[in-house]
């Protein structure tokens, strides 16, 4: 019975039962949160805003990022109190329960305005990518341009040497792919020989199809090849950064 009301749940995530595709937005959460009338709430997908909230000592206290309210506050004149339409990618709703959606007002697409306006990063998450070329060519404007976050949030271009300084930061990280490895859920993009202080790119293979569909074969593109990958700086055993499609990794070669 457990089972059955699991693979139920899954079911209806991917198909789209019941879903609004025109509803009133009764209040805004932050940049890229909604609440509609009736209490559904919204996650926009492919972008994320500077969170308002933190979480310290596990309570969530008020501590807005840099841009954190500009992007509250674009959200709210773009949708609070008024009817929106709203598109739906594989997903319909994350592990919180709440609709993952693509925003519209009139001829404004709310999850692109926010980018466009350098109030919020791409985010990719997979299989949700849809407008993610539409995204990051804007992000790219934006970026280029130092709007909002993009004043403040980048330095350009950093090396791979030096990922291991920005733990937990936004990048863009230039170095040269060495090698590639394989284990058995993930492709390794090393940008050293695999020593602790060298930078290296993770990619789930669940993840493949989107490099597949752009004749990329992960266990040769690119090695040898000079590379810029944009994402978030992680640490684990080394600075790593977790790619999710390929509009993340661009060859400057």
């Amino acid at each position: 019975m457990r089972r059955n009301l699991l693979v139920l749940a899954i079911f209806l995530n991917f198909f789209d039962f019941g879903l609004p595709k025109k509803a009133f937005v009764e209040r805004v959460i932050d940049g890229d949160t909604i609440v509609l009338k009736g209490g559904k709430v919204v996650r926009y997908i492919g972008i994320d805003t500077p969170e308002i909230r933190e979480k310290e000592n596990g309570k969530w206290i008020y501590s807005p990022q840099p841009f954190a309210l500009e992007a509250k506050e674009l959200n709210e004149k773009l949708v609070e109190k008024k009817w929106v339409s709203l598109e739906y990618d594989v997903e319909k709703k994350d592990r919180y329960g709440r609709l993952l959606g693509y925003v519209f007002v009139d001829n404004t697409f709310v999850n692109a305005k926010l980018i466009e306006e350098g109030l919020a990063f791409l985010y990719t998450s997979p299989p949700n990518v849809k407008y993610v070329d539409k995204f990051l060519t804007l992000q790219k404007k934006a970026r280029e341009a130092g709007w909002g976050i993009w004043g403040i949030y980048t330095r350009g271009s950093i090396s791979d040497k030096e990922a291991k300084e920005h733990i937990g930061e936004l990048a863009e990280v230039v170095g040269r792919i060495v090698k590639t490895g394989e284990k058995e859920k993930l492709v390794i993009l090393y940008f050293g020989q695999g020593k602790k202080d060298d930078f290296k790119v993770v990619i789930f293979k669940k993840d493949e199809k989107y490099f597949r569909e752009r004749k990329i074969i992960l266990s040769t593109y690119y090695t040898g090849k000079k590379v810029k990958v944009y994402g978030k700086i992680r640490y684990h055993f080394g600075p790593e950064m977790i790619v999710h499609h390929p509009v993340q990794i661009e060859i400057m070669e």
